[in-house]
Formats: structure tokens, C-alpha cells, sequence
């Protein structure tokens, strides 16, 4: 993302997230996640981390030509019969139809697994080759281990802009450093995208390339799982990225259920704000400028710039596709054009899904930080990031999830919905 200021835009520098002791400053919201004592959802992370891609593939699902228009966040809860589901179990078809709506409206379609998918790990780099309806493409990433002998959980880091990595290595997993333009390249007019994904899947594919960054790093994740395991840990994969990368991350753990932790850093337009918010939100970046400035949406969100009320999702439901998968969104308040607002409105709503599912612990949404620089570093971060990689990565930690909404971007909820979160058998 280019961040515009009045009339001055500041390109996005490389976030480091400090490695000084957590600090907490300034007037916030802040709200404790569920206890894991409200319900039990063993079945559910189990599913999560079974090494399925897309879970609910085999969900009948008809997708309706047109929605009717409506002010408020639609209701994650109600199937697109009209029925609500009632059951914990029922969330894995509702969750598909989201994906389904979310693909054809907003991101454009993500391909299910290629014919073939080969590559190499080694301890300092992985490379990916792919076939798929006759066409072949390849791509490479770069490995950086922590201490000791492994095998590592690993944290994909897009295009240099993320988490700490010397945090991260800290914590006890590796870094992969992947160039998302490799496989989806911006500045490219949308009717000859250039990349990985589209010297297969065609230069006037309809798919925008956040979706084909998502595809990406599924692909490095298939050569993790055929490798021999002594590297890399394919059931313990993280994903982060700030601004522009923030949104691709935020899309690679939404679409890809082997992603055991997402960490989208300050995603603006395109990435956790809700597309409702964001076009009432004064200096936020307009979702016309989001899909104009580079081919990040799928061609058809086109349709819905100046009509974000005409969408049949929002935000909200992508952030409760994560779930119950680990979510460690990290937000900046002090830069208007990011949308920080609209952020918390979308992570709150996401929030309520969580917690349907019995998982309200597993996010952790977090605003309130001093420096309002672009992707500065994050004092405040840093223990919040080293728990959930323990946590989800490591599977040695058990801390509980927050919101610490910062008061000067705090979404009003109540005001963006018409539905209330059922109690899920």
C-alpha cells in the first residue's frame, strides 16, 4: 500500500518488531478473549491441522447470482437459504459458502491443488515447481533456521515486511522469506497479469493477486509436506506481512487451513477492515483507490467500489474463516488511510465467530502502540507475538487472546450489525 497523507504518500519500510519488554501505553478498549472453558473445540482444531488445504471442499454450495443490498455486516451465522446454522459442526459448509461468495466477489477464484506440485527443502531455501492444466511455472524462497536441530515450525514472511524474524527465530521457528511478486507481480494492468500463478492460470485471469499470493505460499506448503520432515514441520506453518504484504497475508490464512497462525500487520484496504466501514471512515483509503492502485482484488470487486452495501460479505466473515486457527492481527491507529477503525469493526465481528465456535481465546487484535509510523517497530508486539508462536507454531504455550483496541481508531459493533451470535451446540 502507498499511504497518502493529504497530498504526500510514504512508501511502506520494513517492519521490526522490537525485542525490548512489552509496553503498554495510552487509552484503550481493552476486551479478554473467552476462556477456553466455554467449550471445547478439539474437533474442530483438529480438522484445521489435519493437513487439508480446504476442508470443506465437498460442501454443496450454489452461489446466488446477486445479493440484495444491506447497510450492515452480513450475518456470518445464516446459510445463503436463509437458514441459520445451529451447530458447531454446521460452520465447515457455512464457512465454504463464505469462501465461494468472498472468491466470486471480492479476491477472484483460487484454484484447488495443481496436477503436480514438486520441490526441494533444504536449510536454506525451498523451491516449488508446478504443472497444471498443461502449463508449468516455478518459484524459490529463502530458509533462515533458528538455533538447535529441528524440525522447525516456520513463519512465511512476504517480501521482507513482517514480524521481527529475529523474534521469531527466537521463539523457536524459521523464517521463509517469500517474494509474493514472483507469483503475482504488481504494476501489471489487469488484462495481462504477470507471475508464477498467471503463467498458468492466464495473463486476463479474473483472479487478483492477493489470491494468487495466497496460492504461492500453498504450493511451498505442499513441498513442505513431501519433504522428509526434518526441516521444516508443515503442521506448524505462520504467515505475516505489514501494508500492502499484510493483506496477502491476511488472504494466504484465510484460504489455506494448514496456516496455523495469521499475522497481518496494518492491512488497510484489501485486508482486515470492513469494506462497509471503510467507505464512511473520513481518510481511510477508498476501496475504489484499493482496487485501482494495483491488481490486488479479483476483477468483479470492480462492481462493488462505490457500492460496498451490494457485497454479500464482508471482512468480518473472512476473519471468522480463520477460525479456530491462531490470529494475531496488529493494527496502527495514528495513519488514517489505513483504516484502523474499520479494522477493529471487522476483527470484532470476526470475534463473535470465534467465540460461537468456542475458540473467542485464539484471536488477538491489537491497536494500542505509541509510534505511528508505517510499519514501525512494535515494542508493544513483541511478547503478544512470541505467545501466539509458542502457542500455535511451537504448541507449547497456552496465553489467551485480547482486543486491545487503541480509543483513537475503536469500531462500534453494535452499530454494523442487525444479528446476534447464537449459542452453537
Amino acid at each position: 500500500m502507498i499511504i497518502s497523507s493529504g497530498r504526500s504518500k510514504v512508501r511502506s519500510t520494513v517492519v521490526v518488531l522490537a525485542a525490548t519488554a512489552l509496553a503498554v501505553a495510552g487509552s484503550v478498549t481493552d476486551i479478554a478473549a473467552p476462556t477456553r472453558a466455554e467449550a471445547s473445540i478439539d474437533g474442530l482444531m483438529a480438522a484445521a491441522a489435519a493437513g487439508v488445504e480446504d476442508e470443506g471442499a465437498d460442501c454443496p454450495v450454489n452461489v446466488p447470482g446477486s445479493s440484495a443490498s444491506n447497510s450492515k455486516l452480513p450475518d456470518p451465522f445464516k446459510k445463503i437459504d436463509g437458514a441459520r446454522i445451529s451447530a458447531k459442526a454446521d460452520w465447515r459448509c457455512r464457512r465454504q459458502e463464505i469462501k465461494k461468495l468472498a472468491e466470486k466477489t471480492v479476491y477472484g477464484e483460487k484454484p484447488g491443488k495443481p496436477q503436480s506440485v514438486t520441490g526441494t527443502v533444504s536449510r536454506s531455501s525451498i523451491s516449488v515447481n508446478v504443472t497444471d492444466k498443461g502449463k508449468s511455472s516455478s518459484f524459490s524462497a529463502k530458509v533462515e533456521l533458528p538455533s538447535g536441530n529441528g524440525p522447525f515450525p516456520a513463519v512465511v514472511v512476504l517480501g521482507g515486511f513482517g514480524a521481527d524474524t529475529a523474534t521469531i527465530k527466537a521463539a523457536g521457528a524459521a523464517v521463509i522469506n517469500y517474494d509474493p511478486l514472483a507469483v503475482g507481480k504488481e504494476g501489471t494492468p489487469r488484462n495481462n497479469k504477470q507471475g508464477a500463478f498467471y503463467s498458468i492460470y492466464g495473463a486476463g485471469s479474473t483472479t487478483g493477486i492477493l489470491m494468487a499470493w495466497a496460492w504461492g505460499v500453498s504450493r511451498i506448503i505442499d513441498v513442505i509436506e513431501q519433504s522428509d520432515g526434518s526441516v521444516l514441520k508443515a503442521d506448524g506453518m505462520g504467515v505475516t506481512g505489514c501494508s500492502r504484504y499484510g493483506k496477502g497475508a491476511f488472504v494466504i490464512g484465510v484460504f489455506d487451513q494448514r496456516i496455523a497462525l495469521t499475522m497481518p500487520i496494518e492491512s488497510g484496504t484489501g485486508g482486515v477492515p470492513a469494506f462497509r466501514s471503510i467507505a464512511s471512515e473520513s481518510g481511510s483509503q477508498p476501496l475504489s483507490s484499493g482496487y485501482s492502485e494495483q491488481p490486488w482484488f479479483g476483477d468483479a470487486f470492480g462492481s462493488y467500489t462505490g457500492n460496498p452495501n451490494g457485497l454479500p460479505v464482508d471482512t468480518h466473515e473472512m476473519v471468522g474463516m480463520i477460525a479456530p486457527r491462531g490470529l494475531f492481527i496488529m493494527e496502527n491507529p495514528h495513519i488514517a488511510w489505513l483504516g484502523a477503525r474499520s479494522g477493529s469493526v471487522g476483527a470484532l465481528g470476526g470475534a463473535e465467530i470465534y467465540k460461537a465456535l468456542g475458540a473467542g481465546e485464539n484471536i488477538t487484535y491489537w491497536s494500542d502502540v505509541t509510534d505511528g509510523n508505517h510499519c514501525a517497530s512494535r515494542s508493544e508486539w513483541k511478547a503478544p507475538l512470541q505467545s501466539n508462536i509458542k502457542k500455535f507454531l511451537a504448541k507449547t504455550g497456552t496465553n489467551t487472546g485480547v482486543m486491545r483496541i487503541s480509543s483513537k481508531a475503536s469500531g462500534n459493533l453494535s452499530q454494523w450489525r442487525d444479528w446476534q451470535t447464537p449459542t452453537l451446540k
